[in-house]
Formats: structure tokens, C-alpha cells, sequence
């Protein structure tokens, strides 16, 4: 989502947008810090804990109020689920600038944590009493839109936007980097790359478990996260130490080598916590077909169209999710088709300049009335 936001951001200032950012830290520990890309400055506040995957940041109410002080901005542009941004309803500062809220997600009572349930009681009141307060509110997909009961009260200042990427930035790998994933795929058999945070609506066991169906697999499971000694031992307890590789977090650049030289990327999420699935579009980018789950209420069947620039599956179904990926690995030409279908629609729909121009108009809105 990162990745996401600093498009937005330099999208934006090509559009006369003046921006700035301020967002948590990555690690644990690490002290505030300013960057400045091509004249942005993004504000680092330090990561002091997390609570139910949410991050804690005890200065960020300090540092939010000063970054209004020294910017002064017409606008707040919120990125919700975020339990820092209800410190905006406590700041007197922030209140007094209209508020744009950017809807990532639903939290979602899960199944499988359910501590989620009990938490969103708590989370609930200032999460409705900001979107009230919100002058615009912006969703990624009409299909997560229309299920989201958060909101449903406010349907007449919502704004469909789907989620967008800065195709310069997704290079093609150098031929060194291509022969380093070939090295790494090694010889024969279907490639899936999946890749996203080791959470628990990531729905990882699942893929796991399709691999054991498909002799020939090699999948990598690239990313980090409370899941991942679970998901170590599933892979030791299926016997499937050659053929699925967790090799933790990559540099980007290797990133999209493992993307660039993939049969398909598999997003195997079995909840609608996942609510776009951002990491189809780097897929889409490299001309890549996705095998993915088809969550009900997410937008993840929008931005793929089955059949064309890939397959959707049952979620949480591992004898339906092999058999897809048979599919893909056993037909290149279907394969090849796909994979010319995702670029075209990622250029029609998701690069990130039609995003930040939709995004503009919302404000200038805001700002006339």
C-alpha cells in the first residue's frame, strides 16, 4: 500500500496538487525521520508496538498537529482502517480542515481472529464519528462499496476510485536480475509467486495445501508476518520443503525479476479484509495472468475478469485452487492470453495518473463548495 501512496503523492503534484505525508515507520524502534522525494516530504513517525495488526505511535498526535502547522493544507486526506487518524477528532487544527477519507477496507469480524469482532465494538464509534465529519469519502470498487455496512449511512458522498500504480516505477529487470529468478524458479514445473503480508485472511494455508496436489509446483511465498512459523511447519508437515520456498521480504528490484519470469501470481485470500488485492495489479503490469480467490463482497472478482485476465476460485478450497493452477501451467497459450488481457486492462484502468486526476477532481469539488 506503500507503493500505492507514493505514486498517488508524485501523480498528484503533476496534477498542481501540493502534497505532503505523514505515515508510520516500517520497523519497530526506529526514530522519526523526513524524506524528500522530488520536492514531497514524507514524515516518518516511530513505531512503538501493535495492537491486533493495527500500528501504536504515541508522537503521532504531536507530529500530525505540527505537519498542519508547517504545511498547511487545504485538505486531509485520510488512509482508513488507521487507529492513528482518530487523533484527528482530539486536534482542534484538524478539525478545522475538510477531511477526504480513502476506504482501504472494512475491519472485518473474522472467522479465523476473532478477537477482530470485539475489537471493532470498540473501533466502531470513532470510526463512524470520522466518516460523518468526512466531506468525501472514497472507495476502490462498486462491489465493496455496496457490501460495506461501515458505509452504508454515507452512500451519497461516496466516490468509486480503484486503487492505481505508476507503470515508469515497474520496470522490466535487467538480464542479471532475470537470470537470478531463473536460478531461483529452477528447471521445469508451474511457477506461482504469491505475495503479500503472512496474515491470517491471506489465506497462504490454502496454497500450501494446492501445492501438495501438483507434483511439479514451485511456489514462493514472498513476505513477512505473525504467520510465518505456522506456515513453515504446515511446508514441513506436507513435505514440500523443495518445492515451497518463504523467503521473507526482497529488495523490489527482485520483486519484479520473481513477477517477470512467474506462469501466474496467486492471491489465495479467504476474507473480505482483503479488499482490491494491490499486488494484481504489479501482476497485471508485467503481463502476468493471477489465479485468486473470489471473495464475496470484496473487489478482488472486479479487478479480475475471469476467464480473461485470469481465474477466480472458491475461496479457502485447496482441491479447487490446484486444479486452477494446473490449468495455468499446463496451457501456455491460455497463459500468454491472459497475461496480454491483464496489461491491457491495467492500462485502461489502473495506472496511477487517471487515479490521482479522478482523486483531484474530488478535491477541487470539496474546495469550491
Amino acid at each position: 500500500m506503500e507503493n500505492f501512496l507514493r505514486d498517488l503523492l508524485h501523480a498528484l503534484q503533476k496534477e498542481g496538487v501540493s502534497v505532503s505525508a505523514l505515515v508510520h515507520h516500517h520497523l519497530l524502534g526506529e526514530p522519526f525521520c523526513r524524506e524528500r522525494e522530488d520536492g514531497i516530504s514524507i514524515f516518518r513517525a516511530p513505531l512503538r508496538g501493535q495492537v491486533l495488526y493495527a500500528p501504536i505511535s504515541p508522537s503521532f498526535p504531536g507530529l500530525l498537529r505540527q505537519s498542519i502547522k508547517s504545511f498547511r493544507p487545504h485538505l486531509v486526506h485520510f488512509h482508513l482502517p488507521n487507529l492513528s487518524a482518530f487523533w484527528s477528532i482530539f486536534i482542534p487544527e484538524v478539525r478545522a480542515i475538510p477531511w477526504v477519507i480513502q476506504w482501504q477496507s472494512d475491519v472485518v469480524a473474522s472467522k479465523i481472529d476473532r478477537r477482530m469482532g470485539v475489537a471493532y465494538g470498540l473501533y466502531r464509534p470513532f470510526e463512524q464519528y470520522i466518516l460523518r465529519r468526512s466531506r468525501a469519502i472514497v472507495a476502490t470498487s462498486r462491489p465493496y462499496l455496496l457490501t460495506s455496512r461501515a458505509l452504508a449511512p454515507f452512500m451519497s458522498k461516496c466516490h468509486v476510485v480503484p486503487l492505481g500504480l505508476d507503470p515508469m516505477r515497474l520496470k522490466m529487470p535487467s538480464q542479471d536480475l532475470i537470470k537470478w529468478a531463473e536460478m531461483k524458479w529452477a528447471k521445469g514445473g508451474t511457477r506461482v509467486l504469491a505475495i503479500g503480508r503472512l496474515t491470517y485472511y491471506k489465506g497462504h494455508e490454502v496454497l500450501i495445501q494446492a501445492a501438495v496436489r501438483i507434483p511439479d509446483v514451485r511456489v514462493f511465498i514472498v513476505g513477512e508476518g505473525e504467520r510465518r512459523p505456522r506456515l513453515e511447519r504446515l511446508v514441513k508437515e506436507l513435505g514440500l520443503q523443495e518445492r515451497v520456498t518463504l523467503p521473507g521480504l526482497l529488495e523490489e528490484s527482485r520483486l519484479h525479476a520473481l513477477l517477470a519470469t512467474c506462469d501466474c501470481l496467486c492471491l489465495p485470500s479467504i476474507e473480505r479484509t482483503e479488499a482490491f488485492g494491490l499486488v494484481l495489479l504489479e501482476a497485471m503490469k508485467y503481463a502476468r495472468p493471477v489465479v485468486v480467490s473470489d471473495v464475496p463482497g470484496s473487489g478482488i472478482g472486479w479487478v479480475v475478469r475471469h476467464g480473461k485476465t485470469g481465474l477466480l476460485v472458491r475461496p479457502g478450497d485447496p482441491g479447487e485452487l490446484g486444479k486452477a493452477l494446473e490449468v495455468m501451467g499446463g496451457m501456455s497459450g491460455l497463459r500468454e492470453g491472459m497475461g496480454r488481457a491483464a496489461k491491457e486492462r491495467f492500462d485502461e484502468v489502473f495506472q496511477i495518473d487517471q487515479v490521482a486526476q479522478a482523486i483531484a477532481v474530488i478535491y477541487q469539488d470539496i474546495l469550491r463548495t
